[in-house]
């Protein structure tokens, strides 16, 4: 079976830590050995130094993910992003065209369309997160306690929350995004550290059984991008289109 290596061009540093410490253990299951950087933002030549971490501009995105592109032209590599669809940058590709939509998971497909016409590489499997990262922690808000001990009532009020929602769908405005949710219970949260280890407790095949877009995803990363092939996930499942 060949190897492939998978380059994550990561939101910011919990995407990183969540590709590295959780993702990473699970694909390589299937023979895939990932890493992951968070988007550069700028840098400063003199200091030789780089920031990482926010995904303010599409363009610096683009510029970063087709720089990485450019570094590793080998055929066994594969590149993606984890990029959260809340607070998206207004001059992403499709970002127009996919407001007028009202369902969130067609909003996602026409972005990540657009997305990955516009990177222009049969290897980009591009993947953008409904609504952020913390949508994960809601997919079972319960393992909170392994982090928080003694937050028995916030994390029942988020368990109660939650109920039998989508956890993808969890995302009403500014104040109501999943990250905002669980601050309000719990305002000492940490989503670097304590966010990506309750994620690790959860386990990819809750995360993959609640979150069907992530479990979509996955599904792209662990059969390869096969080469020449681009595949599109459709509610009816894996489509392929020559």
């Amino acid at each position: 079976m060949s190897i492939i290596r998978l380059h994550v061009t990561a939101e910011g540093q919990t995407e990183q830590a969540f590709v590295k410490s959780v993702l990473s253990p699970h694909l390589a299951r299937f023979n895939i050995f990932a890493d992951a950087r968070a988007v550069l933002t700028s840098k400063d030549k003199k200091a030789h130094v780089e920031y990482r971490g926010g995904l303010l501009s599409y363009q610096k995105a683009k510029a970063d993910i087709v720089t990485w592109i450019k570094e590793d032209h080998q055929a066994e590599c594969r590149f993606t992003t984890m990029f959260d669809f809340y607070a998206l940058p207004t001059d992403f590709p499709g970002y127009a065209e996919a407001a007028e939509k009202k369902d969130p998971y067609d909003k996602i497909k026409l972005l990540e369309e657009a997305l990955y016409t516009d990177i222009n590489d049969r290897r980009f499997i591009p993947y953008i997160q409904l609504h952020e990262f913390e949508a994960l922690i809601l997919a079972a808000p319960g393992e909170l306690d392994w982090e928080y001990l003694e937050h028995d009532t916030p994390i029942a009020n988020l368990c109660a929350m939650v109920g039998t929602q989508n956890p993808e769908l969890i995302n009403d405005g500014a104040e109501t995004a999943p990250s905002k949710r669980i601050l309000k219970q719990i305002p000492e949260y940490e989503k670097v550290t304590a966010g990506v280890s309750v994620a690790g407790k959860i386990g990819i095949e809750t995360l993959r059984a609640k979150c069907r877009h992530f479990s979509e995803w996955l599904t792209k990363l662990e059969i390869k991008g096969i080469p020449n092939v681009k595949h599109c996930l459709t509610g009816a499942g894996l489509r392929e289109l020559i």
